[in-house]
């Protein structure tokens, strides 16, 4: 029987209770309260009651720890050394439309490190973990990435461009180019849980542009401790919070990155 951290354990325990009200809320979509918060990103009141849970038990344990979260912003700036990375319904879309494909995602990071993370969809019941040397596991049975060798054969996804962004036609260029390289490509709607899926081999690889850190944060660990590799590119230094991310099998890692850098469509 594996050991687990204190940190992972109180993850655990807060997704199990923020997840609660959430399932409640998932099964009465239309009497939600819905503000846009930019085009086409939505923020419910389950975001905010979501994240306020998680933020609540994590605060018990470790009041003096650091915590980033998409809706609140930073909490205790004064310590970046231990922090807790919150996305309280990464697939908000979804989750809004009736479609359960979204997750609470929750990620530890020590000295700019994630040490451990969790991905955990209440619909599904499946929760994601991994601690820094001891795997990754789904529901506490391990898994591990893919052993698919070419980049051709590869079934990756997805996801964006948001409405507003700058790049679109960018992102359209390279989701082209890879497209016609590979033998498909999803978009399910929710980084987290893609992250996740590569990491139990259901996809070969997944790359995207312009996500959030507490997007990827927990999903980084689960893919790396299951025997994958993961890395940022394109890095913007004047915003350590936004991500462009790899995250492969590692077999077809250069192949990938090497289509989305390709400068001439064809």
């Amino acid at each position: 029987m594996r050991l687990n951290s204190p940190q992972i354990n109180l993850i655990i325990k807060a997704c199990m209770k923020a997840s609660r009200p959430l399932i409640r809320d998932f099964g009465e979509i239309e009497n939600l309260q819905v503000s846009a918060k930019a085009p086409g990103d939505f923020v419910t009141s389950a975001d905010k009651r979501t994240e306020q849970i998680l933020i609540d038990e994590l605060q018990k344990a470790n009041p003096e720890y650091g915590i980033i979260t998409e809706e609140s912003g930073i909490i205790n700036h004064s310590n970046s050394e231990n922090r807790w990375i919150i996305d309280p319904i990464d697939g908000t879309m979804n989750f809004l439309n009736g479609v359960p494909q979204f997750a609470i995602s929750v990620g530890y990071e020590e000295n700019k490190e994630i040490k451990c993370g969790v991905i955990f969809n209440p619909i599904t019941n499946e929760m994601f973990c991994a601690e820094k040397g001891s795997g990754a596991f789904c529901n506490n049975s391990r898994i591990r990435v893919s052993n698919k060798k070419k980049v051709e054969d590869a079934l990756l996804v997805t996801g964006g461009p948001k409405k507003n962004s700058n790049i679109k036609d960018k992102i359209f260029s390279e989701y082209i180019s890879v497209s016609k390289s590979v033998s498909n490509v999803r978009k399910f709607g929710s980084a987290a849980l893609d992250l996740a899926f590569v990491a139990s081999g259901r996809f070969d690889g997944y790359w995207q542009r312009e996500l959030n850190y507490w997007d990827v944060a927990a999903g980084t660990i689960i893919v790396k401790e299951a025997g994958g590799f993961v890395n940022f590119f394109e890095e913007d230094r004047n915003n350590h919070l936004k991500k462009n991310i790899i995250a492969t099998n590692s077999n077809i890692h250069e192949k990938l990155r090497d289509l989305i850098e390709k400068k001439d469509i064809e």
